[in-house]
């Protein structure tokens, strides 16, 4: 039974291509003959074409079909572009890149600022510690400024100013008005002083406190705009929709690198002015001890001539 199996498929595709050969039409109907012209004869037609023919031109048409449709799809492909930083940021509008640019600045700035202030900062400290050692065993205002020679900063100019008030007040027998004024003049070069070590710290609270709004700015920017492209585009595709959404929070995220080393670099810098700044106080109450101790002597020498 299963060796005629074969025989009868063979026996069955013989009759289906007959079958088709015999279904086209045997003669072309014949238009009337004008008279005087000899009938024409009906041609038996042809050998039909053989069914396995029109099966592969068929499928050929069907691959040329699907040829088309992949060289059509092939330019899409390039659109499906690789979302690196640098791709984003040369594919986003003028805006947003305009955003990227200035907190790339900022952020550039911050750096910079953080490390001219550590540099400083840290000579300062160390300057002001120096001085304040050489001072440590001064007897009299005279004396610190042997002590320190030919240096400048904060302690010698607390030392001059002192001196400058004992000379223009000499001949005054009030020292707690001497003390006042020469009070007055070390609270100004203080704040002189803390001015001068505060410097860019602004600008740091500036950065930290706007860079994510304007990161934020450029974000939305960049979302209206993508929208907008989806609407020309009309097609909610992912592929079409990403990379736009994409350069429009790398503007937050610039926004973020910007504003985040911001903050901390400040709060730092807070505290190293705040230690800084003791130091100063602590040269301001040196330079005021060794101008009493020089008024204490000189109107201890004078009552002393005085009694004589």
């Amino acid at each position: 039974m299963l060796r005629a199996i074969p025989k009868i498929l063979t026996a069955l595709a013989i009759v289906l291509l007959a079958s088709v050969a015999f279904a086209q039409p045997l003669a072309v109907p014949s238009e009337p003959q004008p008279a005087g012209q000899a009938p024409v004869v009906a041609q038996a037609p042809g050998p039909a074409t053989p069914a396995p023919q029109a099966a592969s031109s068929t499928a050929e048409t069907a691959a040329a079909a699907a040829d088309t449709a992949a060289r059509s799809l092939k330019p899409v492909a390039p659109a499906l572009r690789e979302l690196s930083l640098w791709s984003m940021f040369l594919s986003a509008d003028v805006l947003v890149k305009a955003v990227m640019i200035g907190l790339a600045f900022a952020s550039l700035m911050t750096w910079t600022i953080f490390i001219a202030k550590m540099i400083e900062l840290a000579a300062a400290q160390r300057k002001l510690r120096s001085a304040l050692g050489n001072i440590i065993d001064s007897r009299s205002l005279a004396e610190a400024q042997f002590a320190l020679g030919v240096k400048t900063g904060v302690l010698s100019a607390f030392l001059a100013a002192a001196m400058r008030e004992a000379r223009l007040s000499a001949g005054i027998s009030s020292d707690s008005g001497i003390k006042e004024r020469a009070a007055s003049s070390f609270a100004e070069i203080s704040r002189a002083e803390a001015r001068r070590i505060r410097l860019g710290m602004g600008l740091l609270a500036t950065i930290g406190a706007t860079s994510p709004f304007v990161g934020l700015f450029g974000t939305v920017w960049g979302i209206m705009n993508s929208f907008i492209g989806i609407s020309k585009a009309q097609t909610t595709n992912l592929a079409v929709v990403a990379p736009g959404i994409a350069e429009a929070l790398l503007a937050t995220a610039i926004g973020l690198v910007a504003a985040i080393p911001a903050v901390i670099i400040y709060n730092h810098f807070a505290r190293v002015t705040k230690s800084y700044l003791e130091l100063v106080n602590r040269a301001s109450g040196a330079a005021a001890r060794l101008l009493s101790r020089d008024l204490d002597r000189t109107h201890g020498g004078a009552l002393s001539r005085a009694a004589e």
